[in-house]
Formats: C-alpha cells, structure tokens, sequence
C-alpha cells in the first residue's frame, strides 16, 4: 500500500505534499517523489529512497526554488521492483505526463510489451510506468487530458487509486480510482487528493469520496466527476470531524480503546488492492506470488504471541479450506532446534513490529539452511530445479528486517498501533492470512469458484460485523464488573475457536494481571475441571457451527461444578436460555473466516474493561514492551 497526494492552487503545494507525505508514511516509506508544474508550465520531480525527510533534503539541494502550484506527491512501499530512486514515484513519459499510483496493475506486462513495440523507454520495474505511457499514447489522440485518462484506464486489469497532471492541461489534476481509495480536499480556490484524510486535515475538513470507476477532473475553482459509466455525478461534501492539532487518542482513554475501535477500517485497509467484488488477487503477494504458491507443499508458520495464535487459526483455515498440510511453531523454539527443513514448503513468519528477535532468528535459520542446501553436490540446474524452500513475511511495517530478509512480504496496513496488547495488527494479520489461503489455494487449483467468492463476500462484510460487535461495548463492560476480585480465569473454545481463546486469555494477562488460560473445551475432564469452583470466571465462545452441541455439553460440566459461566455466542445458538449463564449474543452471520476475527473483538474490549476495574497500566503493562527485539 503506498500514499498518493495531490493539489492545485494558488499557493505554492509543495510544503502542503510533504505535509501530506508525512501524514501517510505508514502506508510506505521505501521512498517517495514530488512531480510539479512550475509556473511556465513545464514538469518538474525530486526523487528519494527512504523517508519523507530525504525527499525534504533533496529539494532543499534543487539548484533553482523547487516550487508550483499544480503536483502529485507520492510515498512508496515496493510491490514492483526495488526500492530504488528509478523505481520510486511520480512516473514521468516523455516529460508530458506525470503519474502516481496506489495499487497493482495485474495486466501490466502485457500491457508493457505492446508499449515497447511502440517504441515507449522504462526506465523502471514497476507496474505504474505503464499508467504514464497509456495515457500520453492516448493524448496522441486527444488534447483532452480527461478524454485520454478515461481511454487509458479502460485497459487496466487490477487495483488502483491515481494522480494525473501533465503539460497540456497545466491547471488541472486527474484523479481516479478503483480498488484503492482516494478522498479529494475541498478548499477555498484550491482543491487536493489524498489516499486518507488524515493527510489533508491541515488544509481542510471538507472531502468528498469517490467511489469505484470515479475519474474527476480537479481545478482551483470547479470539480467534476464521473462515474464509472462515464456519466456526469454528484458526489456529496462530508465534513470529518477529525481535526490536525487533535490529540492522537481523541475521544479514547486508552491507545488500545482507540486501537480497538480502528478495526473496521483497519481491516479495509489490509484488504485494499486485494480483492476485487469477486476475486483474490494473488498478485498482491508479490509479482512472482503464484508461481512460488503453485509449487508448495506444506505451510510452516513460526511467530510468537499474538501473531502465533494468528499462525494457528490459520492452520484450520489451510487444511480446512485446500487440504495443505499446516504446520505453527512458536519462534523461540524453532530456532533452537533442528527442524526438518522440507522442500516445497513454504515458511510463513508473522510479526507485528518485524523486528522480533526470536522471529527474526528463525528466518535467518532458515535462509541459514537454505543455503547449506543449495551448497550440495546438485549442479546449479539440478538445485533450481529441486530446491524449493520460499519465505513470507507478514508484517506491519514496511522497512523492517524481517520484511527485508524475507522472499515474500505482505504488510497488514493496521497503521500505528501504540498500546502493548495486540489488537488490530491481530486482527490484519488473520485477514492477511485468509488472503493467503485463498491465494494459494486459486494458485493450486484446490479452491473453486463458488468458495472463493463466498469467502470475499464475508471479507467485505467483516467491517460491518465488527462495528456490529463493538456495539456490545456496554453489556461487556457489566460483565467486567464480576471481575473485580477475580484472580483466575479460564477460557473455553472448540476448532478455530481454540486459538481465539488462547488470544483471549493473553489479553486478559496482559493487561489486568489476572492469571488466566485457555483450553479446548473437549479437553475439560483431563484436568481443566478441577480448578472449577464459584470463584473461577469460565469464558466460552460460542459460534453456530457443527462443534455448538459438544459445547453446550462441555459448559454443562462447568455449571455442574458451579463455575460461573460468560458466553459470547451467536444469535442463534440458544445458550442464553440457560440460567445463571451471562451471555452475549453478539454475532450472526458469520462464516469460518470472519467468526474468528469478530468473536477474538468481543474478548478485547472484556480484557480491557477488566483492566479498568483493576486500575492497572492498560496501555503500558508492566514488565512488557510493544517490540521483543531482544532475546
């Protein structure tokens, strides 16, 4: 994911890009790049590799004032190519045009292709400079930088939010999107684009949205938008409530609170450029994605903590789904014995921060091994052809060591998460995940059609199912209450509902300080029971699955013995007609993928109500800190 930012006005935009540079980093900072008209119309750019503060450098450096009122700016995390000042946004064709772009052109090769035989020079390797040649080709056309955007993109497969200018039409900005979002400033004589508001609250807090297919054409004084069908629209002016000077945690107490409530839109940004209304795109894993998943075996997954229970619901999701044998090893293990290295498998490390130490470790243990292979006796065509061990990282920053020494990387895009107790980096990561299931699975040919498109239809209902779970807040809070002297906890879950329970139970010790555990519920009469008693708080999860009546029955134990029974269920599941049972019902219409993820919300917002109640440290807990980057 990377940040496009644009405007036009009568003031000079450059401080107003970087600004807006800077506001979106989080979603890339491998390098970044500012395209301008000057004031005689010509096109101008300043290039960087890394963060927004070399871009500043550099144009502090330009021989003449580097100023304009017309320009696109651009903040980059690598798909394409590597992080490189070639690679690096604004693309420029024949000094005519200038392009940014949020996304991933899917055809673009053989869009490529066709354009060499036109003659058109790259100077790069990514997907964007295609953008920049289809649209002079059609101004060879036209003069109508519109007309000549609307042709271009006609042919794009993929995802893709854009800025345009160019020589010919020095005052206007396009700007066009489909797939990714794109969100345009409104100001008094001057209008921006951005790829989050966050960007352009300095200037503004009037936006309008644009929706897919939209392409607007953008000057001082007047916008114009149409609509996927190329018909003339109206989209509506909305005033954020969000301001610049605000204080980060806003209306919250508590990071987490705040990071808690994030997930719905975190979750549209992990799924961004991801998937279409139908299908997954592979690509989004990288350009050589689905020739690696194509070959694999065997899935080994190694994190520690949150995202290791993140690896082990997603061990259901992989044998479950496509039948893939799915193995999760906690890092700090691994990397401390002597695994079987497999060929064709391929190792999968999850990481908040992507600097865990023991995480880390075990990458490296594995490229370690990986090499030793490769030193064998097999000849160099006999070892590509035998030898393959891929790597993945899925990670939540960008420039991170693990994201660096890993074949393959998939950024989650939960943006900053400030508070110790994992919440919506957990939550992109299971989503990442699930997109990682349906990738190789498409790649593999083990996922037909009809599953696939289900799945991507409760993807893109699981920001509603989230909002629809935070509303429960209040009943949670009560329940927390019964907590106040409470120094154990037991947590309960069946199938994939186990490692949600896991990941409950850390929460509640994270932050509270309360001893807490989880089990399989099946697993109660091999010792569990005995810690039963009136002061033991029981929490189940409970979704409408095939597992539900052995729950039931298992729940039944726990009442038997006087346990106090907290159930999160499903609307349906009928538990609430127990007595002496505190039940939420809080979800309905959840699948394999999204119930997970909605019900692990639930458990978040009781470890942090309960935290409250024992007044300890909810964002800072002691002995902890967000980054285990030390053994």
């Amino acid at each position: 994911m990377c940040g496009i930012v644009g405007g036009v006005a009568e003031r000079n935009v450059v401080p107003i890009l970087l600004l807006g540079l800077k506001r979106l980093e989080y979603r890339g900072y491998d390098s970044s790049g500012i395209a301008l008209l000057n004031n005689t119309g010509e096109l101008r750019r300043v290039r960087s590799i890394g963060k927004i503060k070399n871009l500043e450098a550099k144009i502090e450096q330009e021989p003449e004032p580097f100023t304009g009122s017309v320009g696109i700016a651009h903040t980059r995390w690598a798909t394409h190519g590597v992080p490189s000042e070639n690679n690096a946004h604004p693309h420029i064709c024949n000094n005519k045009v200038a392009v940014v772009h949020n996304g991933i052109i899917e055809n673009y090769q053989q869009l490529k292709a066709s354009q060499l035989q036109s003659g058109y020079k790259f100077t790069s390797e990514t997907d964007t400079e295609v953008i920049a040649h289809a649209i002079h080709q059609q101004l060879d056309a036209t003069d109508d930088l519109l007309k000549a955007v609307t042709q271009a993109i006609s042919a794009f497969k993929g995802a893709y939010a854009l800025g345009i200018v160019a020589v010919n039409d020095p005052e206007t900005l396009i700007a066009a999107r489909k797939g990714s979002p794109l969100v345009i400033g409104i100001g008094i004589g001057e209008h921006f684009i951005a790829s989050d508001v966050s960007a352009l609250l300095p200037v503004t807090q009037s936006f309008i949205f644009l929706e897919e297919g939209d392409v607007a054409k953008i000057k001082r004084q007047s916008i114009e938008i149409y609509d996927v069908n190329g018909k003339l629209v109206d989209r509506p002016i909305k005033q954020s409530s969000l301001r610049s000077h605000a204080v980060e945690l806003g209306e919250h107490k508590h990071y987490m609170h705040k990071e808690i409530f994030e997930q719905p839109k975190a979750v549209i940004d992990a799924l961004e450029g991801r998937i279409t209304q139908e299908q997954v795109l592979i690509s989004s894993f990288g350009p050589q994605a689905e020739a690696i998943f194509n070959k694999i075996q065997q899935v080994q997954i190694i994190a520690c903590g949150t995202s290791y229970h993140a690896g082990l619901v997603a061990k259901y999701w992989f044998e479950d789904y496509i039948g893939l044998p799915c193995q999760v090893e906690v890092a700090s293990e691994y990397r401390y014995r002597n695994p079987v290295i497999q060929n064709n498998t391929l190792f999968v490390t999850i990481s908040q921060s992507g600097e865990t130490a023991d995480t880390l470790a075990a990458l490296q243990k594995i490229n370690t091994s990986r090499m030793s292979l490769q030193q064998n006796d097999l000849s160099p065509l006999e070892t590509k052809e035998v030898l393959n061990i891929p790597t993945l990282s899925i990670c939540n920053v960008a420039e991170s060591s693990l994201t660096r020494e890993s074949d393959l990387t998939c950024l989650t895009h939960a943006g900053p998460e400030i508070g110790v107790a994992s919440t919506k980096a957990f939550t992109t990561q299971l989503v990442v995940l699930a997109l990682l299931v349906m990738s190789i699975g498409k790649s593999q040919n083990k996922m037909v059609e009809e599953q696939e498109n289900r799945i991507i239809q409760g993807l893109h209902k699981l920001p509603g199912l989230i909002e629809k779970a935070l509303q429960h807040e209040e009943a949670i809070r009560n329940i927390a209450e019964s907590f106040t002297d409470k120094h154990n906890a037991l947590f309960l879950g069946r199938g994939v509902m186990y490692p949600i329970a896991m990941e409950g139970a850390l929460k509640l010790k994270e932050i509270s300080y309360i001893h807490a555990e989880a089990y399989p519920a099946g697993e109660l009469k091999h010792g569990p029971l005995a810690l039963i008693d009136e002061n033991m708080p029981v929490i189940a999860i409970a979704p409408l699955d095939d597992l539900l009546e052995k729950l039931k029955s298992n729940l039944q134990e726990v009442k038997a013995r006087g346990g106090q029974m907290i159930v999160f269920e499903d609307e349906q599941s009928d538990i609430s007609s127990e007595t002496d049972y505190k039940v939420v019902k809080a979800i309905a219409g959840v699948g394999r993928i999204t119930a997970p993820i909605t019900y692990n919300i639930l458990l978040q917002l009781l470890s942090y109500h309960v935290a409250l109640i024992k007044g300890t440290d909810v964002d800072q807990p002691r002995n902890l800190a967000k980054s285990v980057t030390v053994e």
